[in-house]
């Protein structure tokens, strides 16, 4: 439960974030209109401070929220630099669901998705976001070495890197067999993992070089099938002992998913080393580690105006470099190699033009375009308006971005569908 000190001092405060909460069905991730959502400060429910209306795309407003002071997160401190928030859903035919302890950072803007399930006659769900890795006490990773050694003992690893759709998580140690394993797809995983253990606030470059240190060590996990080759079924744990911090139901913040969404096939290598490094770290102040990235010392080295590269090599030596994964597995259409605009015809315009379609037929703001292979004015405002409803720059370009993002939304809704 909050301290209610806390509560005051973050209402005695200007500093605020911004939160958009997203409601879906739980079963085929369709957005759900007209839910009630209440948000109030964690531990005090009788209080409420908001309550909104979903809209046609299963999002609130935007809503400006109290928060401690931007300085509390940019240096170590014992002072919690982010607020927290309790948000209830609920909606008929649905069973009522709770968040408790969404984080709020100041300046930034988080987006808290939650899932409903259909009624039946239960107590209301009820998630509580533990707390944040550089603010809590969490076990210290246990050393491994950074290339694993591939023998021919009959071991499962993959013949090239892929960047996989979904990745299993073990939400628990390795051998905690009540522990639950979750389907995440990647780059939600990523997204949640870096929103867990390190602040949206710091350096965009130190936000990058984390970011590529927890997909280089998490694709890792996927191309040795580490978990795999010691008689598990899951690709990864949410234990900071043996992985990362990953938590169910958490708010992911915009600045650590644009970053995500930019770098998403990308992963750590040395020179003739086929599998990604294992990229560990340490928060280089609760935790001291030599030989690896310190997360607070990356924050420094960001103010300092170093790259992300640079970053990465300074904690793991000069012969680290990035590069990009052969194959991106389970997507439907790899993307075209340029943007599609005004003018550009072909294959790759159809594609996208018939996954806007169906894309279109769960969203409706999304308008039905001709699937003709031309892009024209009004696949651009379909692309505009997918944009708008995403939350990507309304360019109605279809970029890197927006490309992959097409691609992830049309997965969604096409195969949960089948499978249900």
């Amino acid at each position: 439960m909050t301290d209610p000190n806390k509560i005051r001092m973050w209402q005695s405060q200007d500093d605020q974030g911004t939160l958009q909460v997203n409601v879906l069905t739980a079963l085929q991730n369709r957005p759900v209109s007209g839910a009630k959502v209440t948000i109030s400060y964690t531990g005090v429910p009788g209080a409420p401070l908001e309550e909104l209306t979903t809209d046609q795309n299963g999002n609130t407003p935007d809503l400006k929220l109290a928060t401690p002071p931007l300085e509390l997160s940019l240096h170590p401190t014992e002072e919690q630099p982010y607020s927290e928030y309790t948000i209830r859903v609920e909606a008929p035919g649905y069973e009522p669901t709770e968040v408790s302890g969404s984080e709020m950072l100041s300046g930034q803007r988080s987006v808290q998705r939650i899932s409903l399930s259909p009624a039946a006659g239960q107590d209301f769900e009820n998630l509580v976001i533990p707390a944040h890795t550089l603010y809590g006490d969490y076990p210290e990773k246990i050393p491994e070495d950074e290339i694993k050694p591939i023998r021919d003992t009959g071991e499962i690893v993959l013949s090239r890197v892929v960047v996989p759709e979904f990745v299993v998580v073990h939400d628990g140690a390795p051998s905690d067999s009540t522990a639950k394993d979750y389907y995440v797809r990647y780059r939600d995983y990523v997204k949640n993992v870096a929103s867990s253990e390190i602040y949206a606030t710091w350096p965009r470059e130190s936000i990058k070089a984390n970011v590529l240190a927890i997909m280089s060590f998490t694709l890792n996990r996927v191309y040795t099938e580490w978990y795999r080759n010691k008689g598990y079924d899951f690709t990864i744990t949410s234990s900071t002992a043996y992985d990362h911090k990953w938590i169910h139901g958490r708010n992911i913040f915009d600045s650590i998913a644009d970053v995500v969404d930019e770098l998403f096939d990308a992963y750590l290598s040395r020179p003739n080393v086929k599998q990604p490094i294992l990229t560990q770290y340490c928060d280089g102040r609760r935790v001291s580690c030599p030989d690896w990235m310190s997360q607070w010392g990356s924050k420094s080295l960001g103010d300092q105006g170093y790259q992300a590269i640079d970053i990465l090599r300074y904690y793991y030596g000069d012969n680290m470099y990035i590069n990009s994964a052969e194959e991106i597995s389970g997507i439907p259409a790899s993307w075209p190699g340029e943007n599609l605009d005004i003018g550009s015809r072909g294959t790759k315009v159809l594609q996208m033009q018939e996954q806007l379609n169906t894309i279109g037929q769960v969203y409706s703001a999304i308008p039905q375009i001709a699937e003709d292979g031309i892009f024209g004015e009004r696949t651009k405002e379909a692309v505009k308006e997918f944009q708008r409803v995403f939350g990507l720059p309304a360019t109605g370009v279809v970029d890197y971005k927006t490309w992959y993002k097409i691609q992830e939304i049309y997965v969604a809704v096409t195969r949960i569908a089948e499978l249900v």
